[in-house]
């Protein structure tokens, strides 16, 4: 029984590993168009994981004729 226990500890800790080192990062800024004509942008940063999946999936701001969104590469 306690081998097993000890296999089982070992096959989590090693799945665990393995997805630990699969993370995907991008680094994003927020673009601000006026009339779809681009106007300023912040400095990039890099996002990773969840973060960078809620950054993906955030919806423009548009006020008026300015629109601001994130751009990520």
């Amino acid at each position: 029984m306690k081998k097993k226990l000890i296999f089982a500890a070992f096959l989590v800790l090693a799945s665990v590993a393995f997805v630990s080192c699969e993370k995907s990062c991008k680094t994003c800024k927020q673009v601000t168009y006026v009339s779809g004509s681009y106007e300023s942008e912040t400095d990039g940063s890099e996002y990773c994981s969840a973060e960078l999946l809620v950054i993906e999936n955030t919806a423009d701001v548009t006020i008026g004729n300015t629109t601001t969104k994130w751009e990520c590469n």
